[in-house]
């Protein structure tokens, strides 16, 4: 019995007695009974393989030569592919195995050149690159041979067709680059201006916010010192109402002293007058008081002399005219009376109507049917004139009203 061993790029397959189906290692140890059991060696390492296909035609009949690098190997990590692999391959030197993944990829890559155009393998070496992977790669894993990459390594042709392809491309390029830095520099220019534009933006927004904050600071500040300045104001006007107010009060205590001293020099010279009246009284008035007495008593008792003497001459006429006035009655008798009486009347009415007259406000009530007004007030004095003849009738014993109808106008 021995024991065997393998690296991780080596697999080993026993076979023989008691292994069935065979015992397949991928990097590992087993161990073999000789004579009885077989152990068998496959290579695990990645081959590189050139993969080049000569003038080959492409879709539109242009031959072209396409060099690719391919890099292979047996999976021993799968079961099943290792299997595959080993019945494919066991026994079989690397080059032999690489020999034959070689022909198998370079005829896929001769298939896919065949159905596409010169420009599109030229110019898209990703795709032709993505088409040989997965064609080759779907044939070689029936095989146990798992592709790790492919990459488009060289194009070339005989006849210049890719020579004047890239001259027509170089041209191309050569206008898409000038093209692209005319709009690059068309680009530039217009970033410029629009930067400058910008710039300009905000260099004018910086000045409009400085500017504002150069007004908010302007209106805070006259704002403060209109506050401040209020307050001195207001300050500096309480300072001064109150030495107002103070000199007010000095000015009002003052003029209290003022008023006492003048109060006390008005009762002196009150004092001084009454005094000085008193004084005179004294020494004038009194005396001058007895001679005025003395002289008014002279003057009243000569004025009574003559008021006497005149009372007595006016009484001496009023007692003649009563004489010659009863003589006359004597003579006519109740003519005379009537005469007399008539002269009266109208005395008589003024005094009746002087009450009247002095009175400044007069209320008539009417009673229905009568007059009212100032014909009512007339109408009341003429009534109270006619009850006169009898009045007077009573009194004297004459009926005015038949003597003033047998009276004819110039008789006395």
């Amino acid at each position: 019995r021995m024991f065997y061993t393998c690296g991780p790029n080596e697999a080993m397959v026993v076979s023989g007695c008691g292994r069935s189906p065979p015992l397949m290692i991928a990097g590992g140890r087993v161990f073999v009974f000789p004579c009885i059991q077989q152990i068998q060696r496959i290579s695990l390492n990645t081959l590189t393989l050139n993969v080049k296909s000569d003038k080959v035609y492409t879709r539109h009949g242009v031959p072209i030569s396409v060099t690719g690098i391919a890099q292979v190997k047996i999976q021993g990590q799968n079961k099943e592919m290792l299997a595959a692999a080993c019945q494919m391959f066991m026994g079989m030197s690397e080059v032999e195995i690489a020999q034959i993944a070689l022909e198998t990829l370079e005829g896929h890559q001769r298939a896919i050149i065949a159905h596409l155009t010169v420009e599109e393998i030229y110019q898209d070496r990703k795709k032709f690159s993505e088409q040989v992977f997965k064609v080759a790669s779907s044939d070689l894993l029936n095989m146990g041979i798992g592709v790790v990459s492919y990459t488009l390594k060289d194009v070339h042709d005989d006849q210049n067709y890719l020579s004047s392809l890239g001259k027509a491309r170089t041209a191309q390029v050569q206008r898409d680059a000038r093209i692209g830095e005319a709009q690059f520099k068309r680009d530039a220019v217009i970033r410029e201006a629009h930067a400058m534009q910008e710039k300009i933006s905000a260099q004018y927004k910086n000045e409009i916010e400085m500017a504002k904050a150069q007004r908010d600071f302007e209106l805070k500040k006259a704002a403060y010192d209109m506050e401040v300045n209020t307050k001195k104001a207001e300050s500096e006007m309480a300072y001064q109402l109150q030495v107002a107010k103070t000199k007010q009060r000095i000015e009002e205590e003052k003029m209290q002293v003022q008023v006492v001293e003048r109060t006390q020099q008005i009762t002196l010279q009150e004092q001084e007058i009454t005094r000085r009246e008193k004084e005179l009284e004294a020494k004038v008035q009194k005396p001058a008081e007895a001679e005025r007495y003395r002289i008014e008593k002279l003057a009243e008792a000569e004025k009574g002399e003559a008021e006497a003497f005149a009372l007595e001459a006016k009484g001496r006429a009023e007692a003649e005219q009563m004489a010659k006035k009863a003589e006359a009655f004597k003579q006519y008798k109740e003519g005379a009376m009537v005469d007399m009486l008539l002269e009266k009347l109208p005395l008589m009415a003024e005094e009746i109507s002087k009450p009247l007259c002095a009175a400044q406000k007069v209320t008539m009530v009417s009673s229905g049917g009568s007059e009212v007004g100032a014909a009512k007030l007339t109408g009341e004095v003429l009534e109270i004139m006619t009850r006169l003849p009898s009045a007077v009738e009573k009194l004297t014993g004459v009926k005015i009203s038949q003597r003033w109808s047998h009276h004819t106008p110039g008789s006395s």
